[in-house]
């Protein structure tokens, strides 16, 4: 991922979700062809390592 795009992706983010509070029925939908496999595993490797790393730092 191209860094210096990081700033289009979270106001493409930040629309996309304001659009779906207003058209719920549309947004779906747009959210579910946004989604792909590198999506979707980025995703949960995200979590996975969040998860860890929470857990990690409650036991210390």
């Amino acid at each position: 991922m191209n860094i210096g795009r990081m700033g289009d992706i979270v106001v493409g983010a930040a629309g996309n979700a304001a659009g779906a509070v207003v058209d719920p029925r549309g947004g779906l939908t747009q959210l579910r062809s946004a989604l792909t496999g590198r999506l979707l595993a980025s995703v949960a490797v995200g979590l996975v390592i969040g998860y860890v790393v929470a857990r990690s730092a409650r036991r210390n």
